[in-house]
């Protein structure tokens, strides 16, 4: 019976256990379906302000993005606006412009219109007017036979034997003036003839005065000088302007030129060349230009001597130079500088005699011709050159006076200036002294080479073969290959309209370019 109790009693226990264990848990359940409720509510909650929140930010920013697109939107359509704008514009004005030209052209037709009908009323009156003219013409025709007595055909061989009278005497003045002129021109032939006749006793001192001669150590040095295909002869000669011959004379080159000057250059640049043993376009040019220069300052020296051995002093540099240059010039085949020494001496020599400055008279001797020395492209007589030159240099007004009046330029103040001119003429007057063939020639080489010198471009000239060939350098930035044919052609031209010469000459235009660098 108690063991039936026990189990009963175990068995309610149990019951009673498992409905209080049922409640308990029943009641955690509910506590925690109820918490967990109220978290669900609080996530919701959050969850909703959240997504209020992310609400709220995404409108404002479509809110801003529609306010950007906006703006873009209406600036895009404001531009567009504009260059719609601009386009009507320039169509309005394309079109004001047309129908300008278009009221042009119709006022230029409207104005042709009447232009045309203008020019047919005026031919319509030309003609009428022509037929009248016609018909006064036979009237005043008839008029004149009437008065006349002579129909037409006898009044037009009238007039024609008239013309034929006239024409006559004309031919008969034709035909004297030409016979004087055939007269003057056999006169001019017959001076030419009888001056060729007296001057070939002159022939050696011709050839003295425009060739110099080159002693060579050896034949072999011929070979050297004229370089592989000529090159070096061809460089010597366009650097010094100066002709060089080489023929069958044993050991000696001849040097041809007009110019005394740069005969001298030639000569001294090529000893020294063979001296050196270095010859090549490049050496010769370079050696050239060094004797150039050395020989410039040894005109000073020059100078210098003249002047000691007349015994003047304080005589300024460049007048000394200009002195020095009359060395290298020639005055009718005299030599510049012995002339002027010798006017020097003359005027001194008078000058004692009258008890005038012997100093003074020497000094103004020895200056008289400085004028010739000037450059080439300055015009005007040498005695008035000369004058201006030694003022510029504060000679005194008594030597400028006697250079200047030495060719009766100016009048004469003193009696300086009449001594000048009188010893002036008995040094070229001697027998002997000068000739006038080898001046002209000189002179006409010179005209040459101005002539071409006067283009523009170009650099250097030289009259070359005794005036047979004129060289021209030009500039090759200045002047580029048709230019230069074209040179070449025109300087032709004006030598044969502007000078007179023998046989022809032969113009050579010469352009060459040097590129030249240094590696360091």
């Amino acid at each position: 019976m108690s063991d039936i109790m026990i189990i009963v009693l175990s068995f309610v226990g149990l019951i009673l256990g498992f409905i209080i264990s049922y409640i308990i848990s029943n009641k955690i359940v509910t506590a925690k379906i109820a918490s967990a409720e109220q978290s669900v509510e609080k996530i919701v909650k959050e969850a909703e302000k959240e997504a209020s929140n992310i609400k709220k930010e995404k409108l404002l920013e479509v809110k801003e993005e529609w306010h950007k697109r906006r703006q873009e939107f209406e600036n895009d359509t404001q531009s567009k606006r504009a260059k719609i704008q601009l386009v009507e514009k320039q169509m309005k004005a394309r079109e004001d412009s047309i129908e300008s030209k278009i009221d042009i052209v119709n006022k230029k037709e409207k104005s042709l219109r009447i232009f045309e009908e203008d020019v047919k009323k005026r031919e319509n009156e030309y003609k009428s007017k022509e037929v009248q003219l016609k018909e006064l013409i036979q009237k005043e025709i008839q008029q004149l036979e009437v008065i006349s007595g002579l129909s037409r055909e006898e009044a037009r061989k009238h007039l024609l034997d008239n013309y034929i009278n006239e024409a006559k005497a004309d031919a008969a003045q034709l035909v004297k003036q030409i016979r004087d002129d055939a007269q003057a021109a056999a006169q001019r032939e017959a001076q030419t003839i009888i001056i060729q006749a007296i001057q070939r006793s002159a022939s050696d001192h011709s050839v003295e005065s425009t060739v110099s001669v080159v002693n060579l150590d050896s034949d072999d040095m011929k070979g050297r000088i004229i370089g592989r295909e000529g090159r070096n002869i061809r460089a010597f000669e366009s650097a010094t302007g100066i002709d060089l011959i080489i023929d069958d004379t044993p050991e000696a080159v001849v040097i041809s030129g007009f110019d005394p000057f740069r005969r001298e250059v030639a000569k001294r640049a090529l000893e020294k060349l063979m001296t050196d043993g270095r010859i090549h376009p490049a050496r010769i040019e370079e050696v050239v230009e060094k004797t150039k220069h050395e020989i410039e300052d040894e005109i000073v020296h020059i100078g210098e001597n003249a002047a000691i051995e007349m015994g003047l002093h304080n005589i300024h540099r460049e007048l000394l130079r200009l002195v020095g240059r009359m060395k290298y010039r020639s005055s009718y085949g005299q030599n510049l500088l012995s002339h002027s020494v010798e006017v020097a001496y003359l005027c001194g020599l008078m000058a004692s005699e009258l008890g005038i400055d012997a100093n003074q008279a020497k000094r103004a001797g020895l200056l008289h011709d400085i004028g010739k020395c000037i450059d080439q492209n300055t015009e005007g007589p040498h005695a008035l050159l000369g004058m201006e030159i030694a003022k510029k240099y504060r000679e005194n007004q008594i030597i400028c006076n006697a250079i200047g009046a030495h060719h009766e330029d100016i009048e004469m103040e003193t009696p300086i200036a009449v001594l000048v001119q009188a010893a002036d003429s008995i040094s070229g007057a001697r027998p002997g002294a000068r000739r006038e063939s080898l001046e002209n020639y000189v002179k006409r080489l010179e005209k040459l080479e101005a002539l071409a010198q006067g283009f523009e471009g170009v650099a250097k000239t030289f009259a070359i073969q005794a005036g047979r060939e004129i060289r021209v350098i030009v500039e090759p930035e200045k002047v580029d290959d048709t230019s230069a044919d074209n040179m070449a052609a025109e300087i032709s031209r004006r030598i044969e309209g502007e000078m007179e010469y023998p046989g022809q000459v032969k113009v050579i235009v010469i352009r060459e370019r040097r590129s030249v660098a240094l590696a360091k």
